[in-house]
């Protein structure tokens, strides 16, 4: 079977705890992870200052999809790069027509608002972005700490990443492989 492929669209002041646990957790799982620079390949400074190298550009990512997942990470200035790119919106359009499985993380969900995706799909995200998120009818909003539905997959910050991480491979190889990966992790339960 081929493996799963996920991309995850790494843009200026993205959470890079949301950007890094993600690519690990679904590399430990097998699964075919494509971290793709929005504005090209040049390294990419995150929130925190941590400069995250991305594997390609989305440009040319594009032209290797489609993905089994694609991946949102969050920090506020990372959510508005993603927000404000149509090839981002093209992105997630495609990915939604096709049911591709799409998460969010933090701020994330912002760009999904911004985008028109998932419309009336419940969602979680961090505390902060909640009222931007509750002040239009487009969601029901939860505090769940990871959120699914259907095809749509959100979580609330950097302190839930490996738990986002996780529901992601679950949504694309199973709870069996989820267990493989969670054991030598030593997450606490």
């Amino acid at each position: 079977m081929a493996s799963k492929r996920a991309l995850i669209i790494l843009a200026k002041g993205a959470e890079e705890i949301e950007t890094v646990v993600p690519v690990d957790i679904m590399r430990r799982a097998g699964i075919n992870v494509t971290v793709a620079g929005l504005t090209g390949k040049d390294p990419v400074q995150c929130s925190r200052d941590v400069v995250i190298c991305p594997d390609t550009s989305l440009e040319e990512a594009r032209k290797q999809g489609p993905y089994d997942v694609v991946v949102l990470p969050g920090g506020n200035l990372g959510a508005q790069n993603l927000s404000e790119s149509a090839m981002v919106k093209e992105v997630l359009k495609e990915q939604e027509s096709r049911k591709g499985l799409i998460a969010a993380i933090c701020a994330g969900p912002t760009v999904l608002m911004a985008h028109e995706i998932g419309f009336g799909s419940k969602i979680t995200a961090h505390p902060l972005t909640k009222d931007k998120l509750t002040n239009v009818s487009h969601y029901s909003y939860t505090e769940n700490r990871v959120e699914r539905d259907g095809q749509i997959l959100t979580s609330r910050g950097p302190g839930t990443s490996f738990e986002f991480a996780l529901a992601i491979v679950e949504a694309l190889s199973g709870k069996d492989v989820v267990d493989q990966v969670k054991v030598p992790l030593v997450l606490k339960d």
